[in-house]
């Protein structure tokens, strides 16, 4: 089985896995950056809004999904941010995590990380 197949389906079983839940979801662990979870503010992780915006659960707030999600944010024509303004009202995150550098810095890295595994496969 080439690499590229095993990741897509590990992708693929991931998000089947773990999306539903997580769509529903408003609140979560707090990443603080530092790699420590906060108990006093609870959202989403990065992780979890990539994987959100990526099947499509952000496109009412204008974030497309899959291919042409990565190809606009790989382009520049969308970041982390537009992301968390999406996720923000689409009350998935609170609208103080816009202001939070190392928050769009992992949802960067995610996004990234998923442009990746989308390349591998093409």
């Amino acid at each position: 089985m080439k690499l590229t197949t095993w990741l897509n389906s590990a992708l693929i079983i991931t998000s089947i896995a773990f999306i539903p839940g997580i769509a529903g979801a408003q609140t979560a662990n707090t990443y603080n950056g530092g790699g420590q979870i906060n108990t006093d503010t609870k959202y989403l992780q990065p992780f979890n809004i990539a994987f959100l915006a990526y099947q499509g659960y952000l496109k009412e707030q204008g974030i497309p999904s899959g291919g042409t999600l990565l190809f606009k944010y790989q382009s520049g024509n969308l970041t982390a941010k537009d992301i968390v303004q999406a996720a923000v009202k689409a009350n998935k995150l609170p609208a103080q995590v816009l202001n939070d550098s190392s928050y769009l810095n992992a949802l960067d890295s995610q996004m990234t990380s998923l442009g990746s595994i989308n390349d591998l496969s093409n």
